[in-house]
């Protein structure tokens, strides 16, 4: 088992709140995903989806998600071919996509870039994740 380093970005939002920002390759194109512990699961902007995938190959999930203040959220899936992050990557991925409309409304008034998803607990966890805010890195034990 290796361990690899990959920088993330910390992003401060309003006085003494931050956000951390990861690039990745997505099925070959770039995107920045957000570093998120308390997500349960990695999840895309569906409003994205034509970046990273074939219109055709999402399909509604019968049940609703829950997150961003509501239980209520439709969301879709779709098998994303190819993830990296870093020297980490991942193929086959069974990816979630939902609205990230308001979290990218959001950060557009504070003049931040938008996201193209959240990098949430099942990735972190499956690779053993640690974050270092002094390095500003994440490590993944592969």
């Amino acid at each position: 088992m290796s361990k690899i380093n990959i920088p993330f970005k910390l992003i401060s939002i309003e006085k003494d709140g931050f956000h951390l920002i990861i690039k990745s390759i997505i099925n070959g194109k770039s995107s920045r995903l957000l570093l998120d512990t308390g997500a349960s699961r990695t999840v895309f902007d569906i409003n994205k989806k034509d970046k990273f995938i074939k219109k055709q190959e999402l399909v509604k999930n019968k049940s609703l998600s829950t997150g961003l203040g509501t239980d209520k959220m439709i969301s879709h899936s779709s098998v994303i071919n190819k993830i990296s992050i870093g020297e980490l990557v991942i193929f086959e991925y069974e990816g979630v996509f939902i609205d990230l409309s308001i979290v990218n409304s959001s950060y557009e008034k504070i003049n931040i870039k938008p996201i193209d998803g959240v990098l949430g607990s099942d990735l972190l966890k499956q690779f053993n994740a640690i974050i270092n805010f002094e390095k500003q890195t994440l490590s993944f034990k592969i």
